[in-house]
């Protein structure tokens, strides 16, 4: 094995665009069949090479294509994971690897914001973060780079341990350990003994970690580790508190060194944490506060993450990627306590949350209870055997239909939040 995937490593030096899409071929790509449940990506590897794929990697027999156009191995993924082991060695450059329950795209988008001010840093585009897409991410790494980020996704044990064998990172960062992906993880402790892997590794090897100290269970999950650089609201390398967190979230920082004010384009006061981390990391390697702020105050949020929109006279906090017990609370919190006239929460169902579907759900129900909203609207079928007296719709479509026929004040904030597979979005598409 060692020796074909230096044999693809030469060919990857040469076609170093890969994907796994015939839909996205571009001529001279590197096609990798992959398989999954409901796909083979060997039964598109003819039509990847008639689009142009310089080579297909396979692991099945393929008839009708020129066998030189073929790179034949006993498991395409794994191929794919060992071939991006194979590009990380070639670097000697700092890797940062982040993970968390809530918001690690959001401080990974800030992070790359302020590090690439000052460096070459590639960073996982999107959410490709799983077991495909963080060997890809390091795949599109540049022999240019001068820092990587790299974000692992992961919902069950030994997942972040695995990418770790490949990405191999030697910073690392678990922005929180929130209640995500309940079902796989079997549980909050078994959420931070899967997030607690990259501290593992770090450990092992002699590594660095950015650690929030406002989060008491980080420090037995990092216990012996070295290399520890803190921030939080009373952190001694990077701290801040909050100065007003509407519309927009501000921040009064200071670092070793320097003291800040950052007004950011983010909705509401739980990415003071994300913030407070990208100046951490961005102090940590020695860039301008000048720089380090207009990097904060121009990142803009996309792909319905905190952002605050405006639309047919009212306005409308969109932070609808993903949602959990943990992220659902903040955000309510949060929304609570913006000033408006009139509110309206649409809230979409919580996934994987396994045997604690029901329970969660009548938590977060509870915690509505006991807000001043005008209007709330539950929408997903987890909501079915809770017990409530609001608004329901099945699905985003539904949830569209209803805030269509309302009749909503001028200045009305509307919160919408759910996890991906509601896709709350939909409902104010129109």
């Amino acid at each position: 094995m060692p020796q074909q995937i230096t044999a693809l490593y030469q060919l990857y030096l040469q076609h170093n665009n890969i994907t796994t899409d015939t839909r996205n071929i571009t001529p001279g790509d590197l096609f990798f069949a992959l398989k999954g449940d409901n796909f083979n990506g060997n039964l598109f590897a003819k039509q990847a090479i008639k689009l142009g794929a310089a080579y297909a990697i396979v692991d099945e027999p393929i008839n009708d294509v020129d066998p030189q156009k073929l790179f034949i191995v006993t498991n395409v993924l794994t191929t794919l994971q060992q071939l991006a082991a194979h590009h990380r060695a070639t670097f000697n450059i700092p890797f940062i690897a982040i993970t968390g329950s809530n918001g690690k795209t959001t401080t990974k988008e800030l992070m790359h914001a302020v590090l690439s001010t000052t460096y070459k840093t590639y960073t996982t585009q999107g959410n490709l973060n799983n077991h495909i897409g963080v060997p890809l991410t390091i795949l599109k790494i540049k022999a240019n780079a001068q820092i990587a980020i790299i974000e692992m996704g992961a919902n069950h044990q030994n997942e972040i341990e695995s990418y770790c064998q490949y990405a191999k990172p030697n910073y690392g960062i678990i922005n929180n350990c929130g209640k995500a992906h309940l079902e796989g993880f079997g549980g909050v402790a078994g959420i931070r003994k899967g997030k607690g892997e990259l501290y593992n590794y770090i450990k092992t090897h002699g590594g660095t970690i950015f650690k929030n100290d406002d989060y008491e269970y980080l420090t037995p999950m990092s216990a012996g580790i070295k290399n520890i650089v803190s921030y939080g609201t009373n952190a001694t390398f990077t701290n801040g508190s909050i100065i007003a967190a509407e519309p927009f979230l501000s921040m009064s920082l200071s670092t070793q060194t320097h003291a800040l004010n950052i007004t950011t384009q983010l909705v509401g006061d739980y990415n003071a944490a994300n913030i407070l981390a990208a100046v951490c990391i961005g102090s940590y390697f020695n860039i301008m506060p000048a720089q380090i702020k207009h990097a904060l105050e121009n990142y803009t949020p996309t792909n319905s993450r905190s952002q605050l929109i405006t639309k047919n006279g009212y306005k409308i906090i969109l932070d609808a990627y993903n949602a959990n017990p943990s992220s659902m609370q903040v955000a309510i919190e949060n929304f609570a306590k913006i000033n408006a006239p009139y509110k309206i929460a649409m809230l979409g169902a919580m996934k994987e949350m396994g045997a604690d579907e029901q329970l969660e759900h009548q938590n977060l129900i509870n915690l509505i209870a006991t807000k001043n909203f005008n209007k709330v609207l539950l929408t997903g079928t987890e909501f079915l055997n809770c017990t409530h007296t609001f608004a329901y719709a099945n699905n985003s479509a539904e949830a569209k239909t209803w805030l269509q026929a309302q009749q909503i004040p001028a200045n009305t904030l509307i919160l919408v939040k759910g996890s991906r597979g509601i896709a709350m979005e939909k409902a104010i598409d129109f």
